[in-house]
């Protein structure tokens, strides 16, 4: 089987990209599961393509910490592990919370418009099948916060971090249980940010990410027991 192009805009991209969303999307949604070996051959194979793009995405997804590269072994698909989802978290939440002070400091009137459009665009994607869709929108509203700061070094950090965070937040957002709080959070956020309350705003967005946290242990806990 080869690639299908579900988005018309994925026409245009280059292979390897187009591999890397079909891949990842394969992933985060189980059909490639925790463990399991992606051999290049024949992932070329089923998506029609050489094994240069295969491998080219495989690098990407090692950065999300999505997939190990084991020397002598190859690739396989990444556990969600404690450690490893602790590690991202814990750098998260610091940036998080410098990053929302910063932005209630310096955001724009255009730029408290901007958030609170994705914040609303987010409500309307919740509960759709597609999660790698939901998890994008999750990330645009911590974009714009991230780009009210106006400092380009922390947003880069918080860029590179993004590809290390992108599974657990995914994980998170299936448990549709948990989409009422988390909207919101997004509005208490927003509130916290337009009064320019630092200290009210870093309390909410470190609730915010430890109420993910919190989640996630717990499903690591139920696949080891």
């Amino acid at each position: 089987m080869g690639l299908r192009f579900e988005d018309r805009k994925e026409e245009y991209l280059p292979l390897r990209d187009v591999v890397f969303h079909t891949l990842r999307q394969e992933i985060l949604r189980g059909e490639l599961k925790p463990g399991e070996r992606l051999m290049e051959i024949q992932l070329a194979n089923r998506l029609g393509v050489s094994r240069t793009p295969v491998r080219e995405a495989m690098h990407k997804l090692e950065l999300e910490g999505l997939v190990l590269m084991i020397p002598r072994r190859g690739a396989e698909v990444a556990d969600i592990t404690e450690k490893s989802m602790r590690d991202v978290l814990e750098v998260r939440r610091v940036l998080e919370e410098f990053a929302v002070k910063l932005a209630c400091e310096r955001i724009s009137q255009r730029e408290i418009q901007e958030l609170r459009q994705v914040a609303d665009d987010f409500g309307k994607i919740l509960g759709r099948q597609d999660i790698t869709e939901v998890a994008d929108a999750d990330e645009a509203f911590h974009d714009v916060i991230f780009r009210a700061t106006g400092n380009d070094r922390l947003i880069q950090l918080l860029n590179n971090l993004r590809e290390q965070m992108y599974r657990y937040r995914a994980e998170y957002l299936k448990r549709e249980e948990f989409h009422r709080a988390l909207l919101n959070e997004h509005q208490d956020i927003i509130e916290r940010i337009v009064n320019r309350d630092q200290e009210e705003a870093a309390k909410i967005i470190n609730q915010h990410i430890d109420n993910q946290v919190n989640v996630i242990m717990e499903m690591i806990q139920k696949k080891e027991n």
